[in-house]
């Protein structure tokens, strides 16, 4: 049994969420607190497995929370928040919390598949205590790729990603001379506050990917929500980003395997694809797309992972040519660009 604590400091979110949780018969709801003092309390006392967490609540916020509780022991969190918290919503990644959904996800009608991987996802950091700091910085595995012109970076992510994420481009110059394309399963319509919480790390530009855009150096683009992003050829000499609203793959509508299968096509030898901490294998087809037209494949390590589900997958694909801690992985990029 995984035993949950809901807080919200309203009675109808509290209702939905529990009304959710109750149909999967693996989640046992002990307790509610309806405020930020009244989660302190409960989360210390009653130890439970997972949290979900509102962010705006009277006494103390959710950050506030996040913050006091991680001074005393580490418990998986699940911030459910509004579309008007969504960029503190990602600020509590950072801070401790493990994953993040809107309120609307638990009260619209979801399809069966979607349902399935939202409690998939829980079960799996329901059992996440904490991920200990790597300390030796190593690399792991590598297939040292021969040097190339390099035309775009393209990425994928998912659980975990926000805060690895606003780690790697934190590490990345200003002067970064390749255009990084980035699909993050998001919650829908976090795609904007997603992109303006991310470029408070980074030297670069973040910002939503436009439907017909050039990507050009120095910029980070961020894939809408659900739609397909994908990369397509103008001419020789550039290509344009695209939204197509073909159905989900791996349960994921935007995919990563549909840009980096696009971005393959485009750009041949002259990409770069890396794929981040995540449940399930979105990213590893496209993978295997990128190493057969030679681009260079990167994935993040086991340790550094928060959920090895993506990275796992594309490395089972035997096409990964780098497997690297987080904290490892801008520097190596830089030297493959310049």
């Amino acid at each position: 049994m995984i035993n949950t604590l809901i807080v919200d400091d309203s009675p109808l979110a509290r209702d939905i969420i529990r009304h959710f949780l109750e149909q999967d018969s693996e989640f046992n709801i002990i307790g509610e607190a309806v405020d930020g003092e009244d989660a302190i309390k409960k989360i210390l006392s009653l130890n439970p497995d997972l949290v979900t967490l509102d962010i705006e609540m009277p006494k103390k916020t959710g950050l506030e929370v996040i913050d006091a509780v991680m001074k005393e022991c580490s418990v998986p969190i699940v911030v459910v928040t509004s579309h008007d918290t969504a960029k503190t919503a990602y600020e509590a990644t950072v801070r401790g919390a493990l994953e993040f959904y809107s309120k609307t996800t638990f009260s619209s009608s979801l399809s069966a598949e979607k349902e399935k991987e939202i409690f998939e996802t829980l079960k799996r950091i329901s059992g996440v205590k904490s991920k200990p700091a790597v300390t030796v910085s190593q690399l792991l595995e590598i297939k040292q790729p021969e040097k190339r012109d390099i035309r775009a970076v393209v990425i994928a992510s998912s659980t975990g990603g926000p805060k690895a994420l606003s780690s790697f481009v934190s590490n990345l110059p200003g002067s970064f001379p390749v255009p990084i394309i980035v699909v993050q399963h998001n919650s829908s319509g976090f795609d904007k506050s997603f992109s303006q919480w991310l470029d408070t790390y980074t030297e670069l530009t973040v910002k939503v990917a436009e439907d017909g855009e050039i990507p050009l150096p120095g910029i980070i683009y961020i894939s809408q929500t659900d739609k397909h992003l994908e990369l397509r050829t103008a001419d020789e000499n550039s290509c344009f980003l695209n939204y197509n609203d073909d159905d989900p793959e791996n349960n994921q509508k935007p995919a990563a395997d549909v840009l980096f299968r696009t971005a393959a096509e485009c750009l041949k030898d002259s990409l770069i694809s890396i794929v981040f901490t995540g449940m399930g294998n979105d990213g590893a087809s496209g993978t295997e797309k990128v190493r057969k037209l030679h681009g260079i494949t990167i994935a993040q390590d086991e340790e550094s992972s928060l959920i090895y589900g993506m990275p796992k997958a594309a490395k089972d694909t035997g096409c990964v040519d780098i497997i690297l801690p987080l904290d490892r992985i801008a520097e190596e990029l830089v030297k493959l660009v310049q």
